[in-house]
């Protein structure tokens, strides 16, 4: 004997069953850009390695992948792994196809000479389809405009100050495919932001020694910066002296960051930031990230951790995570 069950009472159950969760629809493919053009403050973590690696930190919560190549291996097949890897194991559940990756890189900016020269580190970084560079030891002005030049195209808008763009034809086979973007579509998305409102590459510096420190006001108003750190690890050795401790306190510890002649350094970046309107960079953990966002940092440590949860319920950030 058949059961039949009321049509009505059938639809009100499959009513009742909850939906599939949707994955959201990404504003831009650097989610870090995206936060920061929101107004949000935005948590990073470290990375480094291959494939396996990738696919491990495509789950991070992180809103960026610090990629450590300034004291790690410069292995540009190892990179590129790792950016193909987060892309096999993408999408994210913010939607997006990777989490933004920006690379330390080994080069520093102490002259344009020296920067020019090694302006082919810039393009390979860039053509492994990462989101953004961050430039150690930047002390002089014409080696970061250098820097911002080889991160450019030669059809890019002109800026004041700034010198024509020369990457070059061939970086975007594989950066596009990281992208998930047409060859073309990618040749007009990969600029400098906020240089370019539409751009998608960041472009940050260390501020890490005292000549860096001197020359701050000018390296951050340098045509698409988008952010800037002050480096107390590196500073505390220029300004302190050999660490002290187990192993060497290469952080720099509480009591060394405190130093008068260490916040006199944080301070001046930090100036010299906010006046050019690009987002500082600091260290924040659970117990100080939220008088770091009333301050003014914009970049903080920590992406996976509870300090960076702690700051996203305090801007009532929307979305996953």
């Amino acid at each position: 004997m058949k059961t039949f069950v009321p049509y009505a009472l059938t639809v009100s159950f499959l009513a009742a069953l909850p939906l599939p969760a949707q994955t959201p629809k990404p504003k831009r493919i650097n989610r870090a850009i995206e936060l920061l053009d929101a107004g949000q403050p935005i948590y990073y973590s470290g990375g480094r390695g291959g494939y396996e690696e990738g696919k491990k930190s495509a789950a991070t919560k992180a809103d960026y992948i610090n990629y450590e190549m300034e004291h790690g291996a410069f292995d540009m097949k190892e990179l590129r792994d790792f950016m193909r890897g987060l892309v096999d194991a993408g999408p994210t559940r913010t939607g997006h196809r990777t989490p933004a990756v920006i690379v330390t890189l080994p080069v520093l900016g102490k002259d344009p000479v020296s920067m020019r020269a090694n302006s082919w580190v810039v393009q390979q970084v860039l053509a492994a389809g990462v989101h953004g560079i961050l430039l150690c030891h930047a002390e002089s002005p014409e080696a970061i405009r250098e820097f911002v030049e080889a991160s450019r195209y030669p059809f890019a808008e002109k800026a004041m100050n700034l010198g024509q763009g020369y990457r070059g034809s061939g970086s975007q086979g594989y950066a596009s495919q990281i992208w998930g973007i047409s060859a073309t579509e990618y040749l007009k998305r990969a600029d400098t932001w906020p240089l370019n409102k539409n751009g998608e590459i960041m472009l940050g510096l260390k501020i890490e020694n005292p000549k860096a420190t001197a020359n701050a006001d000018r390296s951050t108003k340098v045509p698409g910066i988008a952010f800037a750190e002050w480096g107390p690890g590196d500073q505390s050795f220029y300004l302190i002296g050999l660490p002290q401790g187990p192993g060497g306190d290469e952080s720099g510890g509480r009591g060394r960051a405190m130093h008068p002649a260490m916040q006199d350094a944080r301070s001046r970046v930090f100036k010299a930031a906010k006046a050019a309107k690009i987002a500082f960079l600091n260290a924040c953990n659970e117990s100080n990230v939220i008088d770091m966002i009333k301050e003014g940092v914009m970049i903080c440590t920590g992406g996976d951790t509870p300090g960076a949860e702690k700051g996203r319920q305090f801007t009532k950030r929307q979305g996953p995570w």
